[in-house]
């Protein structure tokens, strides 16, 4: 696979790299997990050059870093490992719930879990998972800096920011990565995070470049999905309260764009989870997307977007297709 950096000091990475959360938070988790083939898939895509590999301590919680320490130990060296910490806290009786942390303390105490539970003494890369309105930026920045220090980290970065608060962050310490949603489905960051990343020399990792896997077309309605997973929640038209039907209407116009990327897609001869990445790809020149996937098949198919070429008026198109109809989550 051919390489990029993230930034212009940061390490080589392929252009596509690894999602690692569906390996154990989020998507169908009522379904079994085979840890043999989960490390599988780890070692396929550093053996194709995915060599960005991203998880976070709030994923499990805990036990997709574990997986990934169990996966790395005889590769850590071929990886560019990326976790997080902010999103994840403790409740009164000390167990780990969701909810935002940042203040220094917790930070500190989280690297030093994370490294344990990763099996290495640092990580390539450390995000702020959330921002935390009761923590100031540079506070939590500040102890991001420290890890750094410490060679904990190599480098730190950001997830779903403004770009008053990365500034606010650069005052404290170089930015190497901002992490945020990016694909045809979501755009909100092409505004002002994007450009502002790109002439800071930012890297940016998209994640859920496939649309939380709506883009591929294998989704059509809520019955498509299990029913334990969180996707039901988002880019599908929901049925409301009182029980009534899923609007056509709305679920017509997703369906619509899943099928316009399916036909461009077809034209280059690829995939549409080749073609809605490699859309993400034509974003910038430090931009790396990190689609995420528990089977050696689907993995395959997502390293294959670094080669689709696709033309001025294949993106032009792509760029006009219609806001989809469905929330996401911040």
């Amino acid at each position: 696979m051919r390489t990029t950096t993230l930034g212009p000091d940061g390490p080589d990475v392929g252009v596509i790299g690894l999602g690692c959360v569906g390996m154990s938070f989020s998507y169908d988790q009522a379904t079994p997990r085979d840890e043999a083939t989960l490390i599988s898939v780890i070692h396929q895509a550093l053996d194709l050059g995915m060599t960005l590999l991203d998880t976070a301590d709030v994923y499990g919680p805990f036990t997709n870093e574990a997986l990934l320490g169990r996966a790395l130990k005889s590769r850590r060296d071929q990886a560019v490992l990326a976790t997080k910490v902010g999103a994840l806290t403790r409740d009164a009786q000390g167990n780990p719930v969701m909810g935002l942390n940042n203040r220094p303390e917790h930070i500190r105490r989280s690297i030093d879990e994370s490294l344990r539970r990763l099996g290495t003494d640092h990580v390539d890369l450390y995000y702020l998972h959330r921002t935390d309105p009761q923590v100031p930026i540079e506070e939590s920045v500040g102890a991001l800096a420290e890890t750094v220090a410490a060679g904990k980290a190599r480098a730190i970065g950001l997830s779903e920011v403004s770009v008053e608060q990365i500034q606010r962050a650069q005052s404290v310490h170089p930015i190497t990565a901002v992490q945020s949603e990016l694909s045809l489905w979501t755009r909100d960051w092409m505004t002002e995070v994007l450009p502002y990343c790109q002439e800071q020399d930012i890297a940016f990792v998209p994640y859920s470049p496939l649309g939380k896997g709506f883009l591929t077309g294998r989704f059509s309605a809520h019955d498509d999905l299990p029913e334990d997973d969180f996707r039901r929640g988002l880019a599908l038209p929901q049925p409301s309260a009182g029980g009534t039907p899923i609007q056509q209407e709305a679920l017509s116009t997703n369906l619509a764009i899943a099928e316009r990327v399916r036909k461009i897609a077809e034209r280059v001869e690829a995939t549409p989870a080749q073609a809605a990445p490699a859309w993400v790809l034509a974003q910038g020149e430090y931009v790396v997307p990190i689609p995420g996937t528990k089977t050696p098949k689907y993995l395959a198919d997502n390293a294959g977007a670094a080669d689709v070429e696709l033309s001025a008026a294949d993106l032009a198109e792509l760029d006009a297709l219609p806001v989809p109809t469905g929330g996401r989550y911040f």
